[in-house]
């Protein structure tokens, strides 16, 4: 029987493991209209052992899942949008609770979470799937797979946390897929963490339903979301998803008081429009505050959008000057390793609080979540 060092070592050697995780959202419906029921032909699996939370039995055998925005609605035997949860006999299961396909150690810097516990490394899990099909998913091996099209591993929240705690992590991860698509397996893991003295994040689309979203801030610490654009053109046609629920989504996680940061994966000619990109600055700044980090990433051509360029830098800074001019304080550059914009500033003496390149930590200059030369507050999780 495999170690837990041994086994992360075979899950990291297979190939599972992956970068930066550009998650997406799903669907084209407000969170009040259900997905029509779905007939997709279930494969041969094991049993499924592990009820799903947050769904609603119906007449006729079928289920209405309420985690996701899409709100599936499932006939007996067959599976959910997201082809991770199944219907058997009118209880609706989780199929990749404790079997992930994706295990790795990766620094915080990564996910990405600039503000919170700086240098840290964090153990990140992913399984198959997700609730949304973007054409530019870097982990489109993971995310636009199932779970009968992949290598998955037995692995069981205690397992996770063990493994974790074997690696030296401050902090266990959710990313990769989208974890909404596993919440069950996430919600559990996390709370084992956090008994045994360990911080918890996610990286997600922010497609999860309200209720589901504020009982797992009660026990995660931080969140990154993927705000892709914003407008519903592109949700819609890029993404075959919307953007309003996401825009939900970053006003709830902030009304929790948990700490999030913001990904804008800017692709060229799509989402590049820099009027776009203003109006989305300003809404940030409206609803959610002037002192939620935003990273404007560089975009490489990836999955179905292969025949695009990758971002020119300069319209990378030209969004990050519009962020400025719109009042946000901590504004990044993601995927230029060596740009000024890797570094965390002072918003009001300018002086440099968070040294990086890439996602390597050079420097700090903090003293008790504030900056050392000043003396101003920089919001995060820096303990």
């Amino acid at each position: 029987m495999l170690s837990r060092r041994k086994f992360l070592r075979t899950a990291l050697l297979a190939g599972i493991g992956a970068g930066l995780g550009f998650l997406g959202g799903c669907g084209l419906r407000e969170e009040t209209t259900p997905t029509p029921t779905h007939a997709r032909p279930t494969p041969t699996l094991p049993p499924p052992t592990h009820e799903a939370r947050f769904y609603t039995r119906l007449e006729n055998g079928s289920v209405a899942c309420g985690v996701c925005w899409r709100r599936c609605v499932v006939a007996p035997g067959k599976l959910g949008f997201c082809a991770n949860k199944k219907n058997v006999d009118g209880t609706y299961y989780s199929l990749v609770y404790g079997r992930p396909a994706a295990l790795q150690v990766d620094p915080i810097e990564k996910e990405p979470a600039f503000h919170m516990l700086p240098g840290t490394l964090i153990f990140c899990t992913g399984t198959a799937s997700c609730n949304n099909r973007c054409k530019f998913c870097q982990n489109w091996h993971l995310s636009q797979q199932t779970l009968w099209d992949l290598r998955t591993y037995d692995a069981p929240p205690a397992a996770i946390v063990a493994m974790a705690q074997d690696e030296g992590c401050g902090a266990v991860s959710f990313t990769y897929n989208e974890p909404t698509v596993f919440y069950e397996y996430m919600y559990d893991i996390a709370a084992l963490a956090k008994g045994a003295g360990l911080r918890s994040l996610f990286h997600t689309n922010g497609g999860m339903n309200r209720e589901p979203m504020l009982a797992l801030l009660e026990i995660m610490d931080a969140v990154t979301v993927d705000l892709k654009a914003f407008t519903e053109k592109f949700y819609r046609e890029v993404s075959e998803s919307s953007l309003a629920p996401v825009l939900r989504t970053l006003e709830v996680i902030r009304g929790a008081g948990k700490h999030l940061e913001i990904v804008n994966l800017v692709i060229p000619t799509l989402n590049d429009n820099l009027d776009d990109i203003r109006s989305m600055c300003a809404w940030i700044k409206a609803n959610l505050g002037d002192d939620v980090p935003l990273h404007f990433t560089r975009f490489f051509p990836a999955y179905k959008l292969q025949r695009l360029p990758p971002t020119p830098v300069e319209t990378l800074e030209a969004a990050a000057q519009i962020a400025d001019a719109e009042g946000l304080k901590f504004v990044y550059i993601g995927n230029v390793p060596g740009h000024p914009r890797n570094s965390t500033y002072c918003p009001r003496c300018g002086e440099t609080v968070i040294a990086r390149v890439h996602f390597a930590v050079l420097k700090m200059a903090l003293a008790d979540g504030k900056c050392a030369a000043c003396g101003q507050p920089i919001p995060g999780i820096w303990a």
